[in-house]
């Protein structure tokens, strides 16, 4: 991948340490492959982000930040892919989540249909807590749904970035390969 162009937009390993938010971290984000912008690591960055993207309420970049130290993935990547979630596609992804979990415990899900979620009359403060009583409303379905989607989305997360690596390395092999012959 075109890592220099990457480089200009991540953060550096010493300002993100530096942080104090992120300090006490410490020993923990010593692991190479939390910085460093290989195949693997920026894989499972994304994997990591699409997983916790889908975590309630505003932890979603810190649970990424927590499963990329885990699972020694770069960091960077995985708290930047947990931003596909915001207000709004969250509604869309946790009806998707609903509707998966709803076909995989057999639940009777066309005879209860969830209420609709509305922001109407809403302030900011009150938004939160309008999105959590319609996911308790939900139940098991989403229960069920959130960790089965998460799982789904880091999967082929991970495959997608997986290959797209691979596929720009063999191409610009080839480029180079054309080259050389030219001169």
């Amino acid at each position: 991948m075109p890592r220099k162009h990457f480089r200009k937009y991540l953060p550096t390993h010493q300002s993100i340490t530096g942080n104090r938010f992120v300090a006490w971290f410490g020993p923990w984000l010593q692991h190479h492959n939390l910085w460093h912008l290989n195949r693997s690591s920026v894989a499972g960055g994304v994997a990591v982000g699409l997983f916790a993207g889908l975590v309630p309420g505003p932890l979603q970049i810190l649970t990424g930040v927590i499963l990329s130290i885990l699972f020694r993935v770069n960091l960077p990547v995985a708290a930047l892919m947990t931003l596909y979630t915001n207000p709004l596609t969250i509604v869309p992804l946790y009806y998707l989540a609903y509707r998966y979990g709803a076909l995989v415990t057999m639940s009777d899900a066309q005879n209860h249909q969830p209420a609709t979620f509305s922001t109407e009359g809403l302030s900011w403060t009150d938004w939160l807590p309008a999105l959590f009583d319609w996911m308790v409303a939900m139940g098991k379905p989403l229960a069920v749904g959130l960790p089965l989607l998460g799982i789904t989305l880091a999967a082929v997360g991970y495959l997608v970035a997986d290959n797209a690596w691979k596929i720009y390395v063999r191409l610009a092999w080839q480029r180079r390969a054309k080259s050389r012959k030219r001169k």
